[in-house]
């Protein structure tokens, strides 16, 4: 779970855009792997996750658009997501530095434009690398709309990064 719990957080915040939200569903989901799933092999760990992990991050959504219904009034203070990282001690030069960064922030704004579903079957195909049929598993779909949503991600980022590069020349 270690070499995982990064990513999946990132999920998380992905899809909530709070960091304290992502942390909630990320302790949620591990805590049920663990308490449910532990007589389970480990290899079978992995895709477990994930689905728990989603069905937090279904839950919240659902969770949030009931607490917008009824508490409409209530402006709660946004949290940005991801908080922004001024280490410089990673990288040669300023230059580097700046591009790295205004790359990292185009990619993240770019992700935040693509649908709930899109952004999940995007993360959990590229980043975690897993199956189309895992995938379908965790997302409770079709192997058919995992590839449909899959394509519909990666077109329309990078229909986005060529628009982003486009512009810079």
């Amino acid at each position: 779970m270690l070499d995982i719990e990064k990513r999946a957080y990132h999920m998380a915040a992905f899809s909530t855009g709070s960091h304290a939200d992502a942390l909630d569903l990320l302790q949620d989901s591990m805590i049920k792997l663990v308490t449910k799933y532990q007589d389970k092999p480990s290899k079978e760990w992995k895709p477990l996750f994930y689905k728990i992990l989603q069905n937090r991050i279904r839950d919240w959504h659902r969770h949030q658009k009931v607490k917008n219904l009824l508490f409409f009034w209530k402006k709660d203070e946004v949290e940005e997501w991801p908080p922004t990282n001024n280490d410089d001690s990673t990288l040669d030069t300023p230059e580097k530095n700046l591009a790295k960064d205004q790359q990292q922030g185009a990619a993240l704004e770019h992700l935040k434009q693509l649908s709930p579903k899109q952004q999940q079957c995007f993360l959990l195909r590229s980043w975690e690398g897993l199956s189309v049929a895992d995938t379908a598993d965790i997302m409770q779909c079709s192997q058919g709309s995992v590839k449909t949503h899959y394509f519909r991600a990666v077109s329309k980022l990078r229909t986005m990064m060529e628009d982003d590069h486009e512009i810079t020349f």
